[in-house]
C-alpha cells in the first residue's frame, strides 16, 4: 500500500489503476514537467507518489510522442565521477496539450484589422492564408477530373494537418476535413471558410458546396464536389493558388 505524500500533494496526486488509467497519470507527469521542469525522474516520482518504473514508462512515452526531451543536468558543486543526472522537460508539442492563447490572439488581431482597416482587409488576409495553405498543389491540378483532383486535394490537406479524405456520395464526392487548426478563429470570422471554399472550387475546376464546418459545430468540414456539373474551363481558373509571388 502506498503511503500518502505531503498534504499539499494529496489532492492532485494521480493514482494508478484501472479507474483512472494511464492517460490521467501521463497528464499529471506532463503537467509537472511544464510547471517544474527541467526535473529528474526521481523528483517526478516523489512529487506524484509514483514508482520509479511507472514514471520512466510515462516519460519514455512522452519522449516517443515528441512531447518531452531529456538532457544531462548541469553539474552543481562537487560531484563524484559517473554519469550526470538526467533531467526531463516538455517540448513545444508537449506544452501544446495544455493549450495556448493563439486563438484569442488571432481573433483579436482580425477584429482590430476589421475595425481599423475594413472588412476587405480580413477577406484579403483569408485569401492570402489559403494561398499559403494550397501552395505547391501541382499534383491536384495535374489529376484528371474533379474526383481525382478531390482525392489529390485530400492528400495535400492531410499532409498539412487537416486529416482529410475524399469519398463517393451519390452524384459527387465529399471532401471531408476531420480537423481544422483554425476552427475557433473561423467561428468568429467565416471569411476564412469562404476563402477556402472558393479556392477549392478553383483548384478542383468545378463549383463546390460547403455542407458543414467544424467552426459551426459540425464534426467535420464537408465540401460537396459534384461530378455531373460542367467543369470550369481551365483559362477561367486564374485564382488557383500557386504560392506567393515575389
Amino acid at each position: 500500500m502506498k503511503t500518502a505524500g505531503p498534504a499539499d500533494l494529496v489532492d492532485v496526486r494521480p493514482l494508478e489503476g484501472a479507474s483512472t488509467g494511464d492517460g490521467r497519470t501521463r497528464e499529471a507527469v506532463a503537467r509537472l514537467l511544464m510547471e517544474q521542469g527541467p526535473v529528474t525522474a526521481a523528483a517526478v516520482a516523489t512529487a506524484l507518489a509514483l514508482s520509479g518504473p511507472a514514471v520512466r514508462r510515462h516519460l519514455d512515452a512522452l519522449i516517443a510522442d515528441g512531447e518531452a526531451e531529456v538532457r544531462d543536468a548541469p553539474r552543481r558543486g562537487r560531484r563524484g565521477r559517473g554519469r550526470p543526472a538526467r533531467e526531463y522537460l516538455l517540448t513545444d508539442a508537449g506544452r501544446a496539450r495544455f493549450g495556448h492563447g493563439y486563438d484569442e490572439l488571432a481573433v483579436a488581431a482580425l477584429q482590430f484589422l476589421s475595425e481599423h482597416v475594413g472588412e476587405s482587409a480580413v477577406r484579403e488576409f483569408a485569401r492570402s492564408r489559403v494561398d499559403d495553405l494550397l501552395a505547391g498543389a501541382q499534383q491536384v491540378r495535374a489529376a484528371d477530373g474533379p474526383d481525382a483532383r478531390a482525392s489529390a486535394l485530400a492528400s495535400l490537406l492531410t499532409d498539412r494537418g487537416y486529416a482529410a479524405q475524399a469519398r463517393e456520395a451519390g452524384t459527387g464526392v465529399q471532401l471531408c476535413q476531420h480537423h481544422c487548426p483554425v476552427a475557433h478563429v473561423a467561428a468568429a470570422f467565416p471569411e476564412l471558410c469562404e476563402a477556402e471554399t472558393q479556392a477549392f472550387a478553383a483548384l478542383l475546376g468545378t463549383h463546390v458546396q460547403r455542407l458543414a464546418t467544424i467552426a459551426r459545430g459540425d464534426s467535420a468540414c464537408t465540401t460537396h464536389v459534384p461530378l455531373d456539373a460542367p467543369e470550369i474551363r481551365r483559362h477561367d481558373t486564374t485564382t488557383i493558388p500557386t504560392g506567393r509571388q515575389s
